[in-house]
């Protein structure tokens, strides 16, 4: 499976989908100067990795630092290329101050919705205009079990309403944005359920919701096809818009935890360009719910899969290599 010049070819794989969904990679300060090109040529949408993040834009009470969102920002608009916003409301790289009161102790409703709402009024009124979707509450369902709702301190604080708390003050702050909830682990079915029912719960309300991000964290085996089928027509169903959000495919299984590899085996290369083969045909059969397609990562050469779960092991789950050149994956994908 020799490499191909993505520069020595009139391949590209936003070109190769232009008439059915966006093609995205998420990015960051320095993957925007090191695999600038590759954006440019290969990519019609970004998402910022961790930029947007309430830790990296809010690190203290009135405190914000948009420099490095910025920078992205305005690197997608040079280019004439979509902007995703993630993400608002987690319970992953939030600071603690949002939720401690003056004395060191948990803040009370009113306070935390108060810094809900002054932090996405602040956020997503910045970007007003030049991100057209949100993914505005990141995983808030629980992967397993019987209870529903995830035990964050969000709920613990606010109450199982700070959901639809989020989603109206992102609409309040930009009538225009798409608002998303985004999940991992979404095409699971009991996951799924959960995911379905807490949107189908918001949409009742008459919350201001327009589509789910399926993130699709893959791997070579899981999750099965037919598994992100029923997904993607029971979120479907709701009449929502879909979006898959952070996609990558490891050559790992999750509970695998071997460190000796240096390099992808061409077994592992194989598998990883059938599942990605089967997975933009799926893709392509839901275009008309199917709006853009994301991966968390352009290239080999940095990826989140990097030291996880396993410190110390190297990854390859993305379309190009760690020089940036195509694989196998991309040549079955761009030839479908």
């Amino acid at each position: 499976m020799a490499a191909i010049d993505p520069f020595e070819t009139n391949v590209s794989l936003a070109e190769a989908f232009q008439n059915d969904f966006a093609i995205g990679a998420a990015v960051n300060g320095r993957t925007i100067v090191s695999q600038r090109d590759l954006l440019k040529r290969h990519y019609n949408s970004l998402t910022a990795e961790n930029e947007m993040k309430f830790e990296s834009v809010h690190p203290a009470d009135g405190v914000y630092t948009f420099e490095e969102a910025d920078r992205i920002a305005a690197f997608a608009s040079e280019n004439g290329m979509k902007l995703r916003g993630h993400t608002l409301v987690w319970h992953n790289q939030t600071p603690n101050w949002v939720f401690q009161d003056e004395r060191g102790g948990s803040a009370d409703r009113q306070t935390l919705l108060a810094r809900m709402k002054d932090h996405i009024d602040t956020v997503v009124g910045r970007y007003r205009g030049s991100i057209y979707c949100w993914d505005v509450v990141n995983e808030a369902v629980t992967d397993e079990g019987e209870e529903w709702l995830r035990p964050t301190r969000w709920l613990q604080g606010i109450g199982g309403d700070y959901i639809a708390q989020a989603f109206w003050f992102a609409h309040v702050a930009d009538p225009e944005a798409l608002l998303f909830y985004n999940d991992y682990n979404e095409s699971h079915p009991g996951k799924r359920e959960k995911i379905y029912r807490l949107v189908k719960s918001l949409l009742e309300q008459g919350v201001p919701l327009h589509g789910i991000g399926l993130q699709a964290h893959w791997n070579l085996t899981d999750p099965t096809l037919d598994d992100i089928r029923a997904a993607i027509e029971r979120y479907a169903s709701l009449g929502v818009k879909l979006q898959i959000t952070e996609m990558d495919v490891s050559v790992f299984e999750f509970e695998d935890r071997r460190t000796d590899l240096t390099a992808p085996t061409a077994d592992m290369l194989r598998r990883q360009e059938e599942r990605y083969g089967q997975f933009f045909r799926l893709f392509r059969e839901y275009r008309d719910v199917l709006t853009s397609v994301t991966f968390w990562g352009a290239a080999d050469d940095h990826t989140w899969l990097d030291h996880f779960p396993v410190r110390g092991r190297k990854n390859w789950p993305l379309l190009f290599d760690t020089e940036q050149r195509p694989k196998g994956a991309f040549r079955e994908v761009v030839s479908l």
